[in-house]
């Protein structure tokens, strides 16, 4: 099997994505549960992230695998339609993946594997089902929510409680509705109208990501945070803004790209408010994604 096909099977520059958010929980837990950061939890962060990225990939496999005879027509040079990888390989290569990943995810704890047991449930009727219906968006919302509460799965519930969780997982899935909507039809010429929605999907994900300062002590969070805030929007805008303008296959899905790598800034503003200025350090992931990016296809 040749490297090339498989990385673009895996969708390898998204994995830092998925890593993105687990990096996110973890500074969480960091900044309002020290108490949590005991001699296993090294090792155990190491097992989130290791599970996080295996389940996007084995992700990225069944939604290859349910898309076959679409891809077939729109998408024939995709390795498996172009008969690259078969259908027997990428199958087996997926369950290894979910399998590995829950595994992971266990040995990290008990609720972590609990976690990733949902996220396995809502990754497979999303690539089966939701996609294809009006739901799709809120379907690959549910995965990246529930990654970003395995990511926070290892710190104390009293010290991190419910709310603050969920309001992470809830901005960071509000992203991806406005995401995975504005790239609903990146295969052909879209609507101006329905990405302008998208894309106002996405502001309010910005503006929910401003709220979460108020579950932290005062001075806890990056006196850079807000400023770079606009930075951020502004560098995924310059993409977004132009296939709404003009909204060719081209311009939308390079739209959709800035955007998928615009959540790891997101997660990185967002563990600032956390940790400080130091949490800035998770956009050290997206050198090597964008790296990656221009060999293997990220939509």
């Amino acid at each position: 099997m040749k490297i090339l096909p498989l990385a673009r099977l895996l969708r390898l520059p998204n994995v830092f994505t998925a890593f993105a958010d687990i990096g996110l929980g973890l500074c969480v837990t960091a900044g309002l549960s020290p108490q949590s950061l005991d001699d296993s939890f090294p090792w155990r962060a190491a097992l989130l992230v290791l599970a996080s990225g295996l389940l996007y990939m084995a992700g990225m496999v069944w939604n290859d695998w349910f898309d076959l005879e679409e891809d077939r027509l729109t998408r024939p040079g995709r390795p498996l339609p172009s008969g690259k990888i078969s259908t027997r390989t990428a199958s087996l290569i997926g369950f290894v993946l979910m399998l590995a990943g829950v595994g992971a995810a266990a040995g990290a704890s008990p609720v972590s594997g609990i976690y990733a047991g949902g996220l396995v449930l809502a990754i497979l009727a999303y690539d089966a089902r939701i996609k294809r219906t009006p739901w799709g968006p809120l379907g690959m919302a549910a995965c990246r929510f529930l990654n970003v509460l395995m990511g926070v799965s290892l710190a104390d519930t009293v010290a991190v409680p419910l709310v603050t969780r969920v309001h992470l997982a809830l901005t960071i899935g509000l992203y991806i509705v406005g995401v995975t909507w504005f790239a609903r039809t990146e295969e052909k010429r879209s609507e101006p109208k329905t990405l302008r929605r998208a894309g106002f999907v996405m502001l309010a994900a910005g503006l929910l990501a401003v709220a979460v300062g108020v579950r932290v002590p005062p001075g806890t969070s990056s006196v850079l945070f807000p400023y770079l805030l606009v930075v951020g929007a502004f560098w995924v805008g310059s993409k977004i803004v132009p296939a709404i303008r003009q909204p060719t296959p081209g311009n939308v899905q390079a739209g959709v790209k800035r955007s998928i790598f615009g959540l790891v800034v997101l997660d990185a503003l967002l563990a600032s408010v956390f940790i400080g200025t130091p949490g800035l350090l998770l956009v050290g992931l997206l050198p090597p994604a964008l790296l990656l990016g221009k060999w293997v296809y990220s939509t």
